[in-house]
């Protein structure tokens, strides 16, 4: 692995550590009620749905400014799969990309938990309390339908205004102010809908921390962020973009 590729890996493993750590961090920090014994949260009476979708919104805009210029500040493997659609990314780094960006999701929820299991009282790690995605009424969410058709859509809009914002022609400077705003409007929006995925790595790792019907959903995170930023992609190369791209 050159010294190069080496640098563009770390900056993405930290930059994903950095979303998920202050998106997911802010929502489980921020747990104010705690019922049986800590058996049960509600991770919105803290900062509410608004300081937690400012939470990912800024994470995304601090990790873009800082990162951005070594690695392209993905930080997501849909970006990242939808960047390479739109032939904006080298397909020979994606796996890399990817793997870099899941372990620091991985990482984060692992810091998350080993400071959140120092709270008064008691945490259990059970689905939801590590802020995971889920769907279905059983867990408070929409419907399976409706949130793979969220999800989707959302992704793609977030991957238009991504491959705009750092379009040539567009106002240098802006781009990261741009993208973390678009973030956090689209968790303002689905917060409810499905606590809000647009990146499969932000997903994995609070499902695999706390396993059961977390882990046995995240498929749906996974599949429905990649389509929407593929097509996105897709559409942005073919359709929007000006015929000097290539």
């Amino acid at each position: 692995m050159n010294q190069n590729l080496t640098r563009r890996l770390a900056a993405e493993l930290i930059g994903t550590f950095w979303l998920v750590f202050g998106g997911c961090g802010t929502a489980v920090f921020a747990i104010i009620t705690r019922t049986g014994g800590g058996d049960k949260v509600d991770w919105m009476s803290g900062v509410g749905l608004t300081g937690v979708s400012l939470a990912f919104g800024l994470t995304v805009v601090t990790g873009a400014y800082a990162l951005g210029p070594i690695s392209g500040g993905h930080f997501n493997p849909a970006v990242t799969l939808g960047l390479t659609a739109a032939k904006r990314f080298n397909p020979k780094d994606v796996g890399g990309y990817i793997v870099a960006q899941i372990v620091g999701g991985i990482i984060a929820i692992g810091a998350i938990w080993a400071i959140v299991s120092g709270i008064k009282g008691g945490f259990t790690k059970q689905v939801g309390n590590l802020a995971s995605n889920g769907y279905g009424h059983e867990r408070g969410f929409y419907s399976l339908g409706a949130v793979l058709l969220a999800e989707a859509l959302l992704t793609f809009i977030f991957l238009l205004v991504i491959l705009g914002a750092t379009h040539k022609k567009a106002s240098p400077g802006f781009g990261g102010l741009a993208i973390g705003l678009c973030l956090t409007l689209i968790h303002l929006i689905s917060i409810p809908i499905s606590n809000t995925s647009v990146n499969p790595a932000r997903s994995i790792a609070p499902a695999i921390f706390e396993g059961g019907d977390a882990l046995k959903q995240v498929w749906a995170f996974i599949l429905a962020p990649i389509v929407g930023a593929v097509l996105a992609g897709i559409v942005f190369n073919k359709v929007l973009a000006p015929a000097s791209e290539d």
